[in-house]
């Protein structure tokens, strides 16, 4: 038996969501927005605070610092279940942070690096990897330590009979630098969204980006959006329809919902069409609530909503 069903492993940082903002921002003009928050971020902070809650064991490896970010990630972190003990605590940088201006189901962000691009896989207490049975990464292009040191992360995981997942998230610089050859067949469970797919493989079209990494996946599963999700092997293909939310209040977090519904499934030997299905489901409950976590603070909250908004029945 493991300690962990889940390792998460990467960035932590705070995010400031700005809502209903009264415009795009102008230099030299001041705009104002009607809504605030100030809540846990991170593409691989929100995949663990909701995969707890939906009942996985969860413990996450990262890097903060000794500053008041550093405090609201790890008592947030906690307070949805997460293990926060193998957390690396600094005082060389401060806690990264996020400003999110969010327009309805599109956003634009501000991100400040911080401590999440200085860990590296030396910094990572090895004997983690015989505690999990899976370790999730993602936003690596915000982590150049990380992202450095990816192969050698993911062939110890593997050595050590771990699966894996791997959402790369957007890359700010634009270069789109992956090795997909060498990484994805080290992945178990690649969950890229389509826009970032194309880029990642310099693709004109889907069914293009598609043949590129067919040959080295394992388990892809591609994020569309409103129109659902695509699950992809080496010779199968099953394109499943989303759960339309038509009251969204934002999708902040969505993609990141939709990895801890699908993983969540995946840990416990469900068929990847039943992991399929859940991520969508996940996905689509993320966007009922504010934030990436709002949706998921409790068991009894998820299950009610997926009843009462998307006729879903579902047991945890």
């Amino acid at each position: 038996m493991k300690k962990f069903d889940i390792l998460a492993l990467g960035e932590l940082n705070a995010d400031l969501i700005l809502n209903k903002v009264d415009g795009e921002p102008e230099i030299g003009k001041e705009k104002f927005a009607q809504d605030m928050i100030l809540t846990l971020g991170s593409s691989t902070a929100i995949f663990a605070a909701n995969i707890a809650s939906l009942g996985a064991n969860t413990a996450f490896v990262g890097m903060i610092g000794k500053d008041s970010f550093g405090d609201l990630v790890k008592s947030s972190l906690k307070s949805k279940g997460v293990d926060t003990s193998l957390l690396i605590e600094t005082d060389k940088a401060a806690t990264g942070a996020t400003i999110v201006l969010n327009y309805n189901e599109d956003r634009a962000m501000v991100t400040y690096q911080g401590t999440m691009d200085m860990m590296s896989f030396a910094d990572i207490n090895k004997g983690v990897f015989s505690q999990t049975r899976h370790v999730h990464i993602s936003s690596i292009f915000l982590q150049s330590g990380i992202k450095k040191d990816l192969t050698e992360i993911l062939s110890y995981a593997k050595k050590m009979g771990v699966t894996t997942s791997l959402d790369t998230q957007w890359d700010p610089i634009e270069k789109w630098d992956f090795d997909y050859a060498h990484i994805l067949p080290l992945v178990s469970v690649f969950i890229p969204n389509e826009k970032e797919l194309l880029l990642l493989t310099a693709s004109e079209n889907l069914d293009e980006a598609i043949e590129k990494i067919r040959p080295y996946i394992n388990t892809c599963v591609i994020k569309r959006g409103s129109k659902g999700s695509l699950l992809i092997q080496k010779d199968t293909k099953n394109d499943m329809p989303a759960f339309l939310n038509t009251e969204v209040v934002d999708a902040i977090g969505a993609g990141d919902s939709f990895n801890a519904g699908f993983i969540f499934q995946y840990i416990q030997g469900k068929s990847l069409i039943e992991c399929q299905q859940f991520g969508n489901l996940t996905g689509a409950i993320n966007t009922t609530a504010a934030g990436g976590t709002g949706a998921f603070s409790s068991k009894e909250n998820i299950i009610q909503t997926a009843k009462e908004k998307f006729n879903q029945q579902i047991k945890l």
